[in-house]
């Protein structure tokens, strides 16, 4: 093997292996950035040896062996044995002398409630919304500052220093390396459920840039959706959001022209649509289902995709079920944009002027001012009622609110349409 392809393998192996490392590596020196540079002086021993050892039979169990000595010099070198041996007194069983043994004993417990801790704490309220999409891409997807930079269109010091705040933010909170207590474990899940499918919508509709789609980020957050349904097989809630971006995933192939534009899911080659990751995601659905109790938002989400997903053509929609669900949804999680996509699916069942007239009492809403969605929704109903005059400043209005050049594009081709007649 050339040592090309040797760095190809430690690149892969470390995209699998990095946040189980770091998980492990945390729970035993309780500070997230000082296991970050544990598992990175793994890696750099990794890129040093490797390519004239070869690729050990079990790359991820030398990574950690060799963090963990690592974290043993670093504990001895820093006088801190002392006070982790007080500390790892309380949580082992049993009583040694050797605080060093302590350490190993550690690193040898499963790996499955140190990758949850990990994602709970990435994902702790103590940190803004971008802190927390920044630290759970660098720690759990294994991104690099620049791919996660390049993937939200923001300068890398930006983003360098969103996650070296959040590292001193947790570290500072003394926030503790664990999953939360049954009280708290409602609000903080639904953090750790936001965080993941705020990275899946922005590989799925790019706010911003020339790309309609990043299909990076859509797995990233579709690997750690199906790591956190494994950890968490009983919570329907992450079974609900797994199911939701399966489906939603499904249609990327079918979401761009030959040429980036975007094809809106009534004009998509269903064809195209990826049939087992529809299979996987009615599955995660059923399992949301089994667990009983009433659906939450992503779960009830999920269930509307589903409709389009058991669609065979556009007509064979159900778009009255659909609307329905979105009822529920308004219900379960209101919110204005919640209402605009129920206007959609009411004006698909009823007709454009029963879309219109719910779309119309949001205009004045605040949430919705920097929406391009609202104009465009509102663009399109206009359009179809015939009121192709009043649509126009609507999709130009739109194009003027996106930040997304293929979607700009798309909403200016529909304004010419108006013009045209």
């Amino acid at each position: 093997m050339s040592t090309t392809d040797t760095h190809r393998t430690i690149d892969a192996v470390w995209r699998i292996e990095s946040a189980r490392l770091i998980a492990g590596l945390a729970r035993m020196v309780r500070d997230i950035g000082l296991a970050e540079e544990l598992a990175q002086d793994a890696l750099v021993v990794a890129l040093e040896q490797w390519p004239t050892s070869g690729v050990p039979d079990n790359p991820g169990a030398w990574l950690m062996t060799t963090a963990k000595h690592r974290a043993i010099d670093r504990l001895r070198r820093s006088k801190l044995l002392e006070r982790k041996h007080v500390e790892l007194m309380h949580e082992l069983e049993g009583q040694q002398d050797d605080a060093v043994a302590k350490v190993e004993a550690i690193l040898d417990d499963p790996i499955g409630d140190d990758l949850l801790r990990l994602m709970f704490t990435a994902c702790h309220p103590a940190l803004s919304v971008e802190a927390r999409v920044a630290l759970t891409l660098r720690l759990l997807g294994g991104l690099t500052t620049e791919e996660i930079a390049r993937a939200f269109l923001v300068p890398e010091p930006t983003i360098a220093q969103r996650i070296v705040r959040a590292k001193r933010t947790l570290a500072k909170a003394q926030v503790p390396f664990e999953v939360p207590r049954a009280d708290e474990l409602v609000e903080r899940l639904s953090s750790v459920l936001g965080v993941i499918y705020l990275v899946f919508n922005e590989g799925y509709s790019a706010t911003a840039g020339d790309d309609w789609l990043r299909p990076a980020l859509c797995e990233e957050a579709l690997r750690l959706g199906r790591v956190l349904a494994g950890l968490m097989p009983l919570e329907p809630e992450v079974h609900g959001l797994v199911a939701l971006m399966e489906i939603q995933a499904s249609r990327s192939r079918a979401r761009v022209g030959p040429q980036g534009e975007p094809i809106l899911l009534l004009d998509q080659n269903r064809a195209q649509w990826d049939h087992l990751l529809i299979r996987r995601g009615l599955a995660a659905l059923g399992r949301a289902e089994k667990l009983g109790g009433s659906l939450g938002p992503y779960a009830l989400q999920a269930a509307i995709a589903a409709c389009h997903a058991r669609a065979t053509e556009p007509d064979a929609t159900d778009w009255s079920h659909i609307a329905s669900l979105y009822a529920t949804l308004a219900r379960v999680a209101p919110s204005p944009v919640v209402e605009l996509n129920r206007a959609v699916a009411v004006a698909m069942a009823s007709g454009p002027a029963a879309g219109l007239e719910i779309v119309d009492t949001l205009r004045d809403e605040p949430l919705l001012e920097s929406y391009h969605l609202l104009p465009t929704v509102r663009g399109d109903l206009l359009f179809k009622l015939g009121r192709v005059a009043e649509a126009r400043p609507e999709f130009e209005r739109a194009a003027a609110l996106t930040r997304n050049a293929r979607e700009r594009e798309h909403l200016l081709k529909r304004a010419r349409a108006c013009a045209a007649g």
